[in-house]
């Protein structure tokens, strides 16, 4: 403890005023003991990745993944580039149904390029999901273990603040929404 204790002067307090002080006493010394019984450690999950070969194997295989689609969309782009430029180059001899016809192609291609566009970032996505599961898993299950074996309460994400790791306890959940009322 930071502080010394000096000798307690009890002649003057009544019964409940020492028991009082007794149990205080007897509190701060069960906290203090209970809080030293409990182990925290953290790690920064970022760096763990980056250390991780399967994780620079996922990412050049996303990024080859990506490219197919950047190179369709850039197909895609300079068709439109090409059916504007043709437009704007004839739009002065164009018949009013023939500039209608024209307009429509080109909102159409924009239409499918933003679907694309789109549908590709969704598929990139899922594939880097698919990809860095196992990996994200394998690192969980690693950080679980070491908490396990090395005794560890509580580890900490020190990249992110989030807990990774809890001890095993009760779960206060159904106490508290009873005295919320909830069911």
């Amino acid at each position: 403890m930071a502080f010394i204790l000096q000798p307690l002067k009890l002649k003057g307090l009544n019964f409940n005023m020492k028991k009082l002080v007794f149990i205080l006493v007897c509190v701060v010394l069960v906290s203090n003991v209970t809080f030293a019984q409990t182990k925290f450690g953290h790690i920064n999950s970022a760096e763990l990745l980056q250390a991780m070969p399967d994780v620079a194997k996922a990412e050049t295989d996303i990024q080859a993944y990506a490219k197919q689609y950047q190179d369709q969309l850039q197909g895609m782009g300079k068709e439109y580039e090409k059916k504007v430029q043709e437009y704007q180059a004839q739009e002065k001899t164009m018949t009013d149904a023939m500039k209608e016809v024209k307009v429509k192609e080109i909102k159409d291609l924009e239409a499918r390029i933003e679907s694309t566009n789109q549908n590709a970032q969704e598929k990139v996505e899922k594939k880097r999901q698919d990809l860095l599961k196992p990996i994200l898993d394998k690192a969980d299950g690693a950080i679980k273990a070491v908490a396990t074996e090395k005794g560890y309460d509580y580890i900490f994400d020190s990249s992110t603040g989030a807990l990774l790791h809890a001890k095993p306890s009760d779960d206060i959940m159904p106490f508290v929404k009873a005295k919320l009322g909830i069911k």
